[in-house]
């Protein structure tokens, strides 16, 4: 029997990550699912026939137990952990939490495609980053996360670079507004009120389901056609200060 085609997808215990592993499912990959939340990535593995890797993409012990557990070829890495805390404007900000939002955004990104890089290459194989929006404009409230999409785009762009004669491709998704299940609420530490006027009267925000889908597509791409980037916003949204809502 054929082996199946093997995706790791970092951040998968919810939201675009745990969108993404399912999908890649559906195309026939099989998915290592890592993130922090044991219970989570295991509950997904066994509901795709994947694998289950408990992983801090913020420490180097996690990640390098990740590439161990890949071994020698991997087809496909999401490199989706990340995430926003915060809205505070920057001369106000908890710069701790700029810290974490770097470390997470930008070092984790960096280390898994470090420790992962040898199998993706034996592989042919290819990263595919989730970045943002907010790598493209800056916005009031967003300091600490615009800071850190803009480096992620900045590195994914080296990589690419750097990597021009090797056999692996390079991609960057980044979503505009997703009304995912945790981003939002995570961003405002737990409160529900807050995280839903981020979407109040907008209609039909994006969905994780959406992003997964631009994931899917990137990587069943042929091996000679890369996607550089791809910007995914909802209708509603022109632009990162021009969304269109209506009144209840």
């Amino acid at each position: 029997m054929t082996a199946r085609p093997l995706a790791v997808v970092t951040g998968a215990s919810s939201g675009i990550g745990r969108a993404s592993a399912r999908r890649l499912a559906a195309e026939g990959f099989e998915v290592i699912c890592a993130a922090r939340r044991t219970e989570r990535v295991e509950e997904l593995a066994a509901e795709i026939d994947g694998r289950a890797v408990t992983c801090d993409v913020t420490k180097a012990d996690d990640v390098a137990a990740l590439a161990r557990e890949v071994g020698d070829r991997l087809d496909v890495l999401v490199a989706n952990a990340g995430g926003a805390l915060g809205t505070e404007p920057v001369v106000e900000a908890d710069l701790d939490e700029w810290r974490t939002m770097y470390d997470t955004n930008v070092i984790g990104v960096a280390r898994c495609v470090q420790d992962l890089m040898p199998a993706l290459v034996a592989a042919e194989g290819e990263v595919i980053v989730i970045g943002s929006v907010a790598a493209h404009v800056s916005y009031e409230g967003g300091g600490g996360y615009v800071a850190a999409k803009h480096a992620v785009r900045a590195m994914v762009g080296s990589l690419r670079l750097e990597m021009f004669d090797q056999p692996v491709r390079v991609c960057e998704i980044d979503p505009g507004m997703v009304a995912s299940d945790e981003f939002a609420l995570v961003r405002f530490h737990g409160d529900a009120e807050k995280a839903a006027a981020v979407y109040a009267g907008v209609v039909d925000p994006l969905t994780q389901e959406d992003i997964a889908e631009c994931v899917a597509f990137v990587a069943t791409r042929p091996k000679h056609v890369n996607i550089d980037s791809m910007v995914v916003r909802p209708r509603a949204q022109a632009a990162q200060h021009k969304i269109h809502r209506v009144s209840p």
